[in-house]
């Protein structure tokens, strides 16, 4: 496969994706099958490629004009509409909750095209969610991703319940569960101890359950951080 800074060249991306099932799981069954679908998207020349340091460091001090109301709403004029309308470069991939609370941009201070943002309750990783950020990372060129839980998760409080729940919505908590069982002996705040954990598995999960981010980890190309955001406060706290 022919690469371009760093990553696989559009049509080989393309061929190679058939091949994994990556349209299937992710973005269905006819998405890859002709390249116009996809092309407004993908550019093999990423004019503004960001390292994994300085893609955090951005999202922190992002966060940190949030808490202190100091925000710049950046990228968030007409022309950065139109700028982006035209090819996207998100400089970070985003996995967080579903929670309302948790406005993944705002918190963050960014603005149209700056991140790549799958939300999902309990930010459980599946099949869905991994096709969409291999598809950040190797077709946009993100070079990290973030796993963002935050305080006192519904969905992760379900987990600890463990009790029936009606349609679908069970299948979310079952993807929290193993996280659960790392922390039923942890002394201290049981509730936090199993977000934090829940982030820590997803985020391992992500690595374990994709070829194409484990290959783009060995060779540098990507990071993968969990973080959770404080409710309360609006802080983000980086999770190693």
């Amino acid at each position: 496969m022919s690469r371009i800074n760093g990553f696989v060249g559009r049509r080989d991306f393309l061929k190679f994706a058939s091949i994994v099932g990556i349209a299937a799981t992710a973005f269905g069954d006819n998405f890859w099958n002709t390249e116009q679908t996809a092309i407004a998207d993908i550019h093999p020349d990423n004019p503004n490629s960001v390292s994994p340091n300085e893609a955090i460091r951005r999202l922190v001090d992002g966060n940190q004009r949030f808490i202190y109301q100091k925000r710049k709403y950046p990228s968030q004029s007409l022309e950065r509409l139109r700028s982006v309308a035209k090819a996207q470069y998100p400089f970070a991939a985003i996995l967080g909750c579903a929670d309302s609370r948790v406005p993944t941009e705002i918190v963050f201070d960014q603005g149209i095209g700056d991140l790549f943002v799958v939300r999902v309750a309990g930010n459980v990783v599946s099949d869905t969610v991994i096709g969409s950020l291999e598809y950040s990372t190797t077709v946009l060129g993100s070079q990290l991703i973030v796993i963002l839980g935050h305080k006192r998760c519904g969905a992760v409080a379900e987990a600890i319940k463990n009790e029936p729940l009606p349609g679908r919505i069970g299948l979310i908590i079952e993807g929290i569960k193993p996280s659960i069982e790392r922390v039923k002996l942890r002394t201290g705040d049981s509730m936090q101890n199993a977000v934090i954990a829940n982030i820590q598995y997803q985020a391992e999960k992500l690595q374990e359950s994709s070829t194409i981010l484990a290959k783009l980890l060995r060779e540098g190309k990507l990071k993968i951080v969990g973080a959770c955001y404080d409710i309360d406060t609006g802080k983000v706290n980086i999770i190693t």
